[in-house]
């Protein structure tokens, strides 16, 4: 097999129509190995290529041989010393954080760890089995597709009404959307969701997470899964099993055809991203992505000892934004979806970790200058979680210009006014007509709120009429999940009733907390 020296940029596998540049930051790598499957089911690579250049930190090969569609992963080779923030273990086959596309979804084992599972020493122990079987896998695209006259809607701040929705959840048990199409990409295009949601007046969707995602091994172990979607491990790559199988088309070229239909309808898609974090989790999480290639570079760990990391998620790791190319990432991400997959814009989950340079929170810090001085992403729609788990993370009202917010004090203050809670008309007041004291001051307008009452977070609205308090026993977890504090309020019967006045209450309830 041919290998030429090939160029450090792009990052990822790009392919030019004659064969394939691949480019792998790493910051402490001592040597990089380019792994080829000949197909999902390979338990071995077939190919093992060096990459013997190096420049600036990226490691790079171009194989002028290499189609669209070969599935590949590395071997990243340096120091195992967890306690100096190294977890490097070239027996794991990681896959490429610029993955455009999944060839192979993992297949959870112990091999998949870069320590050995129950040793006694933790994650001080070195796993020398090979994970190749049952590692994730990215694959080469050719991202050619016929845009035609697509372009954004645009449509102005104040004239927004966003739905969110899951892709699945939608779709899956809708009568209307043919079985086939139910739970894709393709199912939320068709004519039918397109149609119900222009009659409803919806502006724009905001899609649930679709970045490839994983389903944590104690979940599966129980029979159950991430259903949200809050688990980014590939931050470039439409989520596989959103994909229609029986359409020749891939995930990516799918989901290019659901943007196109709804632009078509006038409609945005704003996509729920999560920079925050990674799925490969706490210190005793998998070595899947980011922890093998430079864990160091890319997760924030904790000053008094690198073994462990800063976590403001409560989601076991931190993505380390005060790093140049993790910033990169996080801004070459963004720019590909709106560029190549002409999304319309961004809600950021638990942004205020975002704005973490050290341990406060920033509203000037690295991130929102790059993106403020952007000329792709400065122009399109970007919307804070306004929170985090951390100290000092809740910061309603605090992010800077060209960011709207989801105001959650729009929505505790709506719920406790129509639960009847007393001393709450004035502040309703100031929620309904704009929240000026969040708002006005630092040369935002009303626009700046997203005003909502209920998300994918917590009580839906029929729970929010239904129940004084949460009952998620189903999940498995004691109830412990969710938050305690939903600002609901049952209507007089805890749960479901046949009583008709409570039901009438109950609707009128719904249709008054709406209204608002």
């Amino acid at each position: 097999m041919r290998v030429w020296p090939g160029n450090p940029y792009p990052l990822g596998a790009t392919w030019d129509g004659k064969g394939v540049n691949f480019a792998l930051f790493s910051e402490h790598a001592s040597k990089v190995e380019l792994c080829l499957f000949e197909g999902r089911e390979a338990e071995k690579e077939a190919y093992c290529v060096p990459m013997t250049e190096h420049t600036d930190q990226v490691w790079h090969a171009y194989l002028p041989e290499i189609l669209p569609g070969q599935l590949y992963g590395y071997r990243v080779y340096g120091p195992y010393e967890p306690s100096q923030g190294h977890r490097f273990n070239p027996h794991k086959i990681v896959l490429d954080p610029y993955a455009k596309a999944i060839g192979r979804d993992l297949r959870w084992a112990d091999e998949l760890f870069a320590y050995r599972m129950g040793d006694p020493e933790g994650d001080f122990s070195f796993d020398e089995r090979d994970n190749a079987a049952c590692a994730p896998l990215a694959a080469v695209i050719d991202p050619a597709f016929t845009w035609g006259d697509d372009r954004h809607p645009r449509t102005p701040w104040h004239k927004m009404i966003i739905y969110e929705l899951h892709v699945k959840g939608f779709t899956q048990l809708h009568p209307e959307i043919p079985e086939k199409l139910r739970g894709t990409y393709a199912g939320l295009a068709s004519e039918f969701v397109i149609h119900h949601l222009t009659r409803l007046g919806v502006t724009a969707i905001e899609l649930l997470p679709v970045h490839y995602f994983l389903n944590d091994r104690h979940l599966v172990e129980r029979g159950l899964t991430n259903y949200w979607g809050y688990n980014s491990l590939g931050y470039f790559a439409p989520d596989p099993r959103y994909c229609a199988r029986h359409i020749p088309q891939d995930a990516v070229q799918q989901f290019k055809m659901m943007v196109a239909a709804f632009h078509a309808a006038g409609i945005e898609v704003i996509l729920d991203v999560v920079y925050n974090h990674t799925a490969e989790g706490s210190h005793l999480g998998p070595t899947l992505s980011l922890r093998g290639i430079d864990n160091s570079a890319y997760y924030k760990l904790s000053p008094e000892d690198a073994r462990y990391y800063m976590d403001y998620t409560g989601c076991g790791n931190s993505l380390n934004v005060r790093h140049p190319r993790v910033l990169q990432l996080i801004m070459d991400s963004l720019r590909y979806w709106v560029t190549e997959m002409h999304v319309d814009g961004f809600r950021f989950d638990l942004a205020s970790t975002l704005a973490r340079e050290l341990y406060e929170v920033d509203r000037l810090g690295a991130f929102f200058d790059i993106i403020h001085q952007d000329p792709v992403l400065s122009q399109v729609k970007l919307i804070a979680e306004p929170w985090d788990v951390g100290t000092g993370g809740y910061q309603v009202g605090n992010f800077p210009v060209l960011w709207s917010e989801w105001n959650g004090k729009y929505r505790d203050t709506v719920r406790r006014f129509w639960k009847g809670d007393g001393g709450t008309l004035a502040e309703f007041a100031t929620r309904l007509s704009g929240s000026s004291d969040l708002y006005q001051d630092d040369g935002r307008k009303p626009y700046a709120s997203i005003n909502f009452i209920t998300c994918h977070d917590g009580f839906n609205l029929t729970d929010l009429v239904s129940y004084n308090e949460k009952h998620n026993e189903a999940n498995g977890e004691n109830n412990q999940d969710g938050a305690n504090d939903n600002n609901s309020w049952n209507c007089g019967v805890e749960g479901q009733t046949d009583d008709p006045g409570v039901k009438g209450l109950r609707w009128q309830q719904k249709r008054n907390l709406v209204a608002s």
